[in-house]
């Protein structure tokens, strides 16, 4: 079954249809089948307060907020990161601004929760492809595939709010810490807890390849 998209979402018809095949002619990897998005089977369960607290701040916030630096160092090391990484994303957010706002905001929310952005970027890219409005043959949302119930679980039952760019990555990269914590540092176990087939090696694997493309040692 392929993703679907939600109303919101922009249509693709007509006129802009023929530009769209036009631009696919040009550059072919547009032209590419979309791949179902794969996750959402993560299960409902009992949350610390913590965990809590900080997904329903994500719902609050009508704009991500900007990184801050405790040195220059650290600053330049980040600006180094996001010009590497944009360039890596760029085949698959095509506008600048879009693509910048994304990786600072996966940046900011991955290491908020202690995770590296690696390992949330390739997670991103299995689960949705880094389609901001996939949705899965069970339901789950954006980015990072988060299921419906925790838009009930945590703010008020508003599942568009889930396609949110930084309501969708901060309830990803909190959900995928607070399963860390549960597997007690074990990633692998961790991985199969998001997707909902904890001990099966196929997805973990898969976020894990996925991972080595977004790796980056500063040169």
């Amino acid at each position: 079954m392929t993703a679907e998209w939600p109303a919101a979402a922009p249509r693709v018809e007509g006129a802009v249809r023929r530009r769209w095949l036009l631009a696919a002619a040009a550059a072919p990897w547009l032209a590419l089948p979309m791949r179902e998005a794969r996750a959402g089977a993560q299960v409902e369960e009992p949350l610390a307060d913590a965990v809590r607290g900080a997904l329903a701040a994500a719902i609050a916030n009508s704009a991500p907020p900007k990184p801050v630096f405790v040195s220059t160092d650290a600053r330049l090391a980040y600006l180094r990161w996001l010009g590497e990484m944009s360039t890596r994303l760029k085949k698959r957010k095509a506008e600048h601004v879009t693509r910048i706002e994304f990786l600072d905001t996966l940046w900011y929310e991955s290491t908020r929760a202690g995770l590296e952005p690696a390992l949330m970027l390739g997670l991103v890219q299995v689960e949705s492809g880094f389609r901001k409005y996939a949705i899965s043959s069970v339901g789950a949302r954006g980015y990072m595939q988060v299921m419906p119930f925790w838009a009930r679980v945590i703010g008020n039952g508003d599942v568009s709010r889930l396609f949110h760019m930084q309501t969708n990555l901060r309830f990803g990269c909190v959900i995928m810490r607070h399963y860390l914590d549960v597997e007690r540092g074990d990633l692998y176990m961790a991985l199969g807890r998001y997707n909902g087939s904890r001990g099966k090696p196929e997805y973990p694997n898969l976020v894990f390849g996925a991972k080595k493309y977004w790796d980056y040692k500063p040169g």
